[in-house]
């Protein structure tokens, strides 16, 4: 144990459960925001869709499609 820590002492437990805390706010706080830039995404491909099947350019990928 002594040559992973380069024979430092170990960490306090009030320390590593500091940590730990500090750690968990802010993995909520990136996940939060993932799951926002993931909802946006999800929103961005859907619209895009939408105009493209406005625009045609769906059908004639289908089209295409069917004739090979």
């Amino acid at each position: 144990m002594s040559e992973l820590l380069g024979g430092a002492k170990l960490p306090k437990m009030d320390t590593l459960k500091k940590q730990h805390r500090e750690l968990s706010e802010k993995k909520k706080a990136l996940y939060a925001e993932y799951r926002k830039a993931q909802a946006d995404m999800r929103q961005a491909v859907a619209v895009k869709a939408n105009i493209d099947h406005l625009l045609g350019h769906a059908d004639e990928q289908k089209n295409k499609a069917q004739e090979r």
